[in-house]
């Protein structure tokens, strides 16, 4: 039986749709194809969609001084239209890290707060070694780990192929772990 998982993006600039296919592309390489992952961006796919899957991926750049990308923003009310109890989620972000290093990842940040406040599990800890930034509303409690995977395509674009191949690994049996719970 194959395993679905939802992949809701908002792209601006296509950066995050273009990491948004390289997920779906490393989670099928690394389950063997026992997963299979539905891309929608959220530009053209109602929110409400969401509550067709039980395990969820959200990819949400931040612009310029800790904003939301616009199709996020244009959506953001509804989210709370969607039934996020029993939802395993991961989140991945776009951020710059040098060009706006005191809001680095901050709307992967804001979203997390968001689904969690209404019920969501989210899963996908990415550690925060080797960034280079100020401040985040994206990290954990104790400081060590984003919400979810950070990628920074304008100053650490040659890693990013890496730390997605890792983190798909990582959230596959995160969310395998999550749904024999």
């Amino acid at each position: 039986m194959t395993t679905k998982i939802g992949l809701f993006y908002g792209s601006t600039t296509c950066y995050t749709e273009i990491a948004a296919e390289k997920i779906r592309d490393a989670i099928k390489a690394c389950s063997a194809g026992a997963v299979q992952v539905d891309l929608f961006n959220i530009a053209n796919q109602p929110l409400v969609s969401v509550n067709a899957y039980q395990c969820l991926i959200l990819g949400i750049p931040t612009w310029d001084y800790g904003e939301l990308e616009e199709n996020w923003e244009n959506i953001w009310p509804d989210i709370a239209d969607v039934n996020w109890q029993g939802k395993t989620v991961a989140l991945y972000g776009l951020g710059d890290q040098v060009g706006y290093p005191d809001w680095f990842q901050d709307a992967m940040g804001y979203l997390w707060t968001r689904v969690t406040s209404l019920g969501a599990r989210c899963i996908g800890q990415w550690p925060n070694v080797g960034y280079h930034y100020t401040n985040s509303q994206a990290l954990t409690e104790d400081g060590k780990h984003f919400f979810g995977l950070a990628l920074d395509e304008d100053n650490d674009f040659d890693l990013s192929d890496d730390r997605i191949t890792r983190w798909c690994h990582q959230i596959v049996d995160e969310f395998c772990s999550a749904s024999r719970a």
